[in-house]
């Protein structure tokens, strides 16, 4: 009998703890949905790309500027920035915390924004952002999404010492 105990308990055991885990699929829903495709609209300025990723209801908040915007105000200001289509950028992100549940996600990091990526004027720019992600059908959108640089404190060595997108067991 208490053998058999044992066994229930580890079982149990065994079910609880695999329940607190992240799923590995969510996340990488969540950086093809995402990450990849915000990535790609900051390469090619393309602010209509962009503005698909983010929920009716978004909300940015910009810690350096102590400034709070809306969808349509965030976006039109991606549109006009973006209209000289000679402008150079890549953005890449590093993650400090990750976490989901079936229709709400928060991921917490550190971007680098590199302009004229490649070239003798290369200038990269860091920042920590922490986003709300809102499940919306199959679609994951961004619903909140806040960045500061922490007054120039975020830099290279705190990109490089984030987890990489793919390092799923990390969180």
């Amino acid at each position: 009998m208490t053998f058999i105990r044992q066994i229930i308990a580890i079982a149990f055991l065994i079910i609880n703890l695999s329940s607190f885990g992240q799923d590995k699929n969510v996340f990488e829903t969540i950086n093809n949905q995402v990450w990849d495709t915000f990535s790609e609209a900051f390469k090619t300025l393309d602010h209509e790309l962009f503005e698909g990723l983010h929920h009716t209801d978004f909300i940015r908040l910009s810690g350096n500027s102590k400034d709070i915007k809306f969808k349509k105000a965030y976006i039109e200001g991606y549109e006009r920035n973006w209209k000289n289509k000679d402008r150079q950028q890549e953005i890449a992100f590093r993650f400090l915390e990750r976490f989901h549940n079936d229709n709400t996600a928060s991921e917490r990091g550190i971007y680098r924004l590199t302009i004229k990526p490649g070239s003798a004027d290369e200038k990269s720019y860091y920042g920590k952002f922490h986003l709300v992600l809102k499940k919306e059908e199959i679609q994951w959108k961004i619903l909140m999404d806040y960045d500061s640089d922490e007054n120039n404190t975020i830099d290279s060595a705190a990109f490089l010492a984030a987890f990489a997108m793919t390092d799923y067991e990390k969180f």
